[in-house]
């Protein structure tokens, strides 16, 4: 069996759900290479995977509708009856089907989809061609993926008639059109008929196979041969491009993830859940991509390097879809060297003018050279970070934070040794295997790199390896965990197998077989509790836009469940007090009475009423004075902050480059970099992100500044207390 382990939230392939290459209508049952690898996919998770679940008539229906919902995943093409229909006759022997790797069924079901596409883009075409006055004030639902299916044609009809007037509408309000309202809706479903046209033998089975394999957990995967060129492309991030992760989502190619150090992460403006709607290239039109295949609008956004890529973008926290932002970015190559550890030294003038000198260090995943591992000079995360470390104690700085935001995670054995620099020898994450067997993974090198004042800065998008350092520092109180309620919750670790590897060496498809992600542990903290869903919880919250439910494990579909092991034996915990409670009412005054925080709590309230409304009105009226405040929103408080005139503070960058400098180089403004999901990038309908605006303030950088200089001088007033009594 040829294995390969990750252990990484948000190893996400760019893997198109919907659809791919010519089906003939006759074909109604897998090919025998297909049931081949079925069987082997279905063994596999039946003995592998973590919960050793086996597949019987209640899990066979999960699949089932699974399956047709990775078809139709906004319910817009099915109806009731259909559903019912499948149900009847697939309901209680998809299990017994599968165990013996038959996929008519999958077949079966997409030819019905095929033909329900078919007959409701010639419905579509007369719809987008009508005459509207968009002054009703009917309301169409945005996202259907938890409402019902229509009960039957005549109910898909109306629903049909309310989206397209929306769609039209939509397009009517986009200053950035590239043609007539019907002509781009025309475009856009002649791209969904093309694409469920496109449909292969390959990709049925993978929709099949994924269907069975996320019933489990959604991180276990069957992963097509070209899916799995495309995982290893992410892996190596080695393409020429804009170093953005994609996936399809609701029709659209969502960014699920942009690569540090690319060229969108170094423009600052492309931002994860922002969707992609048009691409151009240069200064060509742009072509609608909505409802395209995901591995086509993947290709059209790369490009060669040096070359302009024109992105039409509607920003993830928009909810009006309508709200449309341009985004001009350079290619370039995408190199791991611009994903590693970097570092500021941060001048923090006191009430007293003093200035306090405190560290920074971005990590955005836990890296390494899995090849070259044990050999001198080879990458590694904690090799990087106690390099920057050695900088920055030089620089004399009195507190460190981590900034964890944006890390999905990456090597476990990377985050134990990185826990390693922060505390004395021990253990730092138990992990749990299908049989129930416990094993601990322990630091064995009893040197710490520092022992200084420490924040680790989190939110809902670190997860995997970046929750096993966290909760570690945090179980062991050498650090206050700042950020998001929570972290993303992944507890889990995969294994990749090669299908082919299990066939018979004389099966003539075992060479495309494909692979299969699976899951095969559970991690636990060092006290006992999972990261599982509940993530890392912080000693200080903040506001935030990325603190929302709609995102992190429990807002996955089948998530593994919360569970608890014994704690174990921890040795040399800090004996310092981290001071939780003074550093909360500190930090709670200072919030009370930041404007930017103001601006997050309501940015955060408003996209939480509409995102619970989840519906627009059809009159175009009301929608113009919706987009209208909304600009006016913004402007207002570019103003604002104009008028505060905020001194900036001193930051001098810090890379691996620079460790053996003299003179680190001085950073223009801090912070230099949006954060994710940043409240004012609130663009306006119309409205062209600028390159050269001042940046928005990171408030939660801040403020995770101020909590660390808190803790700074209390720090020190309890040794100075010390020592006085000690005289």
């Amino acid at each position: 069996m040829s294995c390969r382990r990750f252990f990484r939230a948000g190893c996400v392939a760019i893997i198109a759900q919907m659809v791919g290459s010519l089906l003939s209508p006759s074909l109604v049952a897998a090919p025998a290479d297909s049931r081949t690898v079925a069987t082997s996919v279905v063994r596999l998770l039946q003995q592998g995977h973590y919960s050793r679940t086996k597949i019987d008539d209640n899990m066979g229906e999960k699949i089932l509708m699974a399956y047709i919902e990775s078809l139709d995943y906004n319910h817009l093409f099915f109806t009731q009856e259909d559903i019912d229909e499948f149900t009847a006759k697939y309901g209680t022997t998809m299990d017994t089907l599968l165990q013996r790797g038959d996929l008519a069924p999958a077949f079966e079901i997409f030819a019905r989809y095929k033909d329900r596409v078919t007959q409701r883009v010639a419905n579509v075409k007369e719809l987008a061609g009508k005459k509207y006055d968009f002054s009703s004030d009917r309301m169409v639902v945005l996202n259907r993926t938890k409402e019902p299916w229509p009960k039957d044609q005549a109910d898909a009809d109306r629903l049909w008639a309310d989206r397209i007037e929306g769609e039209l509408l939509q397009e009517k309000l986009n200053e950035h059109a590239i043609d007539s309202p019907q002509k781009v809706v025309d475009r856009r479903y002649d791209q969904v008929l093309r694409n469920v046209r496109e449909m292969d033998e390959e990709n049925v089975t993978k929709l099949m196979l994924s269907a069975v394999a996320q019933t489990y957990d959604p991180h276990s995967e069957y992963l097509s041969p070209s899916d799995l060129e495309n995982f290893s492309i992410h892996m190596r991030l080695s393409l020429v491009g804009v170093g953005a992760v994609l996936k399809s989502d609701d029709g659209y190619a969502r960014v699920m993830e942009v690569v540090p150090g690319g060229p969108a992460d170094l423009d600052g403006r492309l931002k994860v859940n922002d969707r992609i709607a048009a691409v151009a290239q240069g200064t060509n039109e742009f072509e609608d991509v909505v409802d395209m295949k995901l591995d086509k609008v993947v290709e059209k956004i790369r490009g060669k390097k040096g070359s302009i890529v024109r992105l039409q973008v509607i920003p993830g926290e928009a909810t009006d879809p309508s709200k449309r932002t341009v985004i001009n970015i350079t290619r370039d190559e995408v190199k791991l060297k611009d994903s590693e550890a970097k570092a500021e030294v941060i001048d923090i003038p006191d009430a007293n003018g003093r200035i306090r000198r405190m560290g920074w260090i971005t990590l955005p995943s836990f890296y390494a050279a899995m090849d070259r591992r044990g050999e001198e000079n080879a990458k590694s995360t904690t090799e990087d970070v106690n390099a920057l470390l050695k900088r920055l104690k030089k620089e004399k700085i009195e507190g460190l934070v981590i900034d964890l935001r944006r890390d999905g995670g990456g090597s476990l054995e990377e985050a134990i040794n990185l826990t390693g620099l922060f505390i004395p020898r021990g253990p730092v994450v138990q992990s749990k295997d299908a049989d129930g067997k416990i094993s601990v993974s322990e630091d064995r090198d009893p040197q710490v790199q520092y022992d200084g004042p420490l924040v680790v800065l989190t939110n809902r998008l670190s997860a995997s390896a970046s929750e096993i350092f966290a909760a570690a520092l945090q179980d062991y109180g050498r650090a206050v965990v700042v950020g998001d309620e929570r972290t993303f919750g992944k507890g889990t670790v995969q294994t990749m197998i090669e299908i082919g590897k299990l066939m018979p060496f004389f099966s003539l498809g075992a060479a495309d077989a494909g692979a299969l992600k699976l899951t095969i542990q559970k991690f636990y903290r060092v006290k006992g509790g999972s990261t599982q869903q509940k993530g890392v919880a912080s000693d200080i919250v903040l506001p935030s836009l990325t603190d929302t439910p709609e995102i992190g494990e429990s807002a996955l579909k089948q998530p593994l469940p919360y569970d608890e092991v014994a704690p174990a034996k921890i040795d040399g915990v800090a004996s310092g007090s981290l001071f939780l409670e003074q550093l909360r009412e500190r930090s709670a005054r200072r919030l009370a009475g930041d404007i930017e925080f103001a601006y997050v709590r309501d940015d955060s309230a408003r996209m939480k009423a509409k995102i619970e409304k989840n519906a627009v009105t059809l009159n175009e009226s009301a929608r113009r004075s919706e987009l209208a405040e909304s600009k006016a929103r913004v402007e207002q408080r570019k103003a604002e902050r104009a008028a505060r005139n905020e001194a900036e503070l001193r930051a001098y960058s810090l890379t691996l480059d620079d460790v053996e400098k003299p003179k680190l180089e001085l950073v223009a403004n801090l912070p230099k970099k949006k954060q994710a999901l940043d409240p004012d990038e609130d663009i306006g309908e119309g409205t062209e992100a600028g390159k050269d605006d001042k940046p928005a303030p990171d408030p939660i950088k801040n403020e995770a500044l101020r909590i660390l200089h808190d803790l700074v001088d209390l720090t020190n007033s309890s040794r100075t207390a010390a020592a006085a009594v000690a005289r």
